[in-house]
């Protein structure tokens, strides 16, 4: 894998009380981006209905005995305009989704409102785009939660093909135009980046080699991330594509110890993992409150995954 390790992190955009408080998350971007972390991300719902139970069921999407991480009240901010606002303060540190359920939003302001993104921030979006669990939010959007894998990948179609061509064409049984113009187009060549979310099934490795930069493991998949990857780089290449290309997200679960987390133990997984072709590390060691402190804990971190990954 040519893909240098990369370190990422969540950005605690929802809680499941509102404080009115939402300074950690741009505290911990800002120290992010200081201390040298690669990534920053931020996940999504637009709504809720009250069956929470329903993401702990793998066959609507769903994360097998997961639990939801709020109640239907608990706030999330909006994946996009929370990057936006964090991109103003950061230089450098890329900013992802994880994941946007980018079928809510019509194709062609996703499109303007990704591309946006991606200039004014230099080139550094990444979206992570998958169809989510949950039928309430596709109901509240009047769109049938049935289809959620055909109209992901219609607005995909859609978005790449605004932001690569300079007068664009499109017809399918959802949308027909003619001679449009979107400007201004991404930073970056052949549009955003997308991360595919998803485990290994026909749909999801249909989009992952038709879109997909990247590919957000879920499910079996994630938790056993050596099979997993063996799993869709074969189905690529029965589709005609490298997967050796695609960059992979794994979790990596924190080492604790009575002095609380162990940062070295839990990194050196990566060496192993990146030789299988995982490229993005994501942590979840909870980071002192506060810029400076986080900064100065991050900057750890940084300094002892890129001594274990050799970076």
């Amino acid at each position: 894998m040519s893909v240098p390790a990369q370190l990422s992190l969540v950005l605690p955009s929802f809680t499941p009380q509102d404080t009115g408080d939402w300074s950690p998350v741009i505290d911990l971007a800002v120290a992010a981006d200081r201390a040298g972390v690669d990534r920053v991300v931020v996940s999504e719902h637009v709504a809720f209905g009250e069956n929470l139970e329903a993401y702990a069921d793998p066959s609507l999407g769903g994360q097998r005995d997961g639990r939801q991480p709020t109640g239907p009240d608990g706030p999330w901010l909006d994946p996009l305009v929370t990057l936006s606002y964090v991109a103003a303060l950061t230089e450098r540190v890329r900013l992802g989704t994880a994941i946007l359920i980018a079928a809510l939003r019509r194709p062609v302001v996703l499109a303007k409102t990704a591309a946006t993104l991606d200039v004014l921030s230099r080139g550094r979006l990444d979206l992570g785009v998958g169809v989510g669990w949950q039928r309430e939010e596709y109901d509240a959007a009047g769109l049938p939660f049935q289809d959620r894998g055909r109209l992901l990948d219609h607005t995909l179609e859609v978005c790449q093909l605004l932001w690569r061509e300079a007068t664009a064409s499109y017809r399918s049984d959802e949308l027909a135009f003619d001679r449009i113009h979107q400007a201004p187009k991404p930073v970056q060549a052949g549009g955003v980046p997308l991360w595919v979310s998803g485990t290994v099934n026909k749909r999801s490795m249909d989009r992952l080699a038709r879109f997909g930069t990247g590919w957000v493991p879920w499910g079996d998949d994630a938790a056993d991330i050596g099979t997993g990857i063996q799993r869709m780089r074969s189905e690529l290449a029965a589709r005609g594509r490298d997967g050796a290309e695609v960059q992979v997200m794994t979790r990596l679960p924190t080492v604790r110890t009575d002095a609380g987390a162990d940062v070295r133990a839990t990194l050196a997984p990566a060496t192993a993992l990146h030789r299988l072709g995982v490229t993005d590390f994501r942590i979840g060691m909870r980071v002192p409150a506060g810029r400076a402190a986080a900064q100065t804990f991050l900057e750890e971190v940084v300094g002892t995954f890129h001594d274990v990954v050799g970076r």
